[in-house]
């Protein structure tokens, strides 16, 4: 192996925006992330539906007239 070429491996902490804390081995100091396994959707079984600017209403009243005229014949 050739020395002098390879990143310092070193213990650091990955924290998320939840608050978890997980230490690990990088070659990076102080990972911070937005999501992870205790706070993702997937895996906590909880499910958000976000919406933004009312893109679901919006939806909603552009097809309903189509919903209408099935429901009609």
């Amino acid at each position: 192996m050739k020395k002098e070429i390879h990143p310092k491996y070193a213990d650091t902490v990955i924290k998320c925006a939840c608050g978890s804390e997980l230490a690990v081995s990088s070659t990076k100091e102080n990972i911070s992330v937005e999501i992870c396994s205790k706070c993702h959707p997937f895996y906590t079984g909880k499910q958000k539906l976000v919406d933004s600017a009312g893109r679901i209403e919006r939806f909603l009243r552009k097809y309903e007239k189509f919903q209408d005229q099935n429901n009609a014949k």
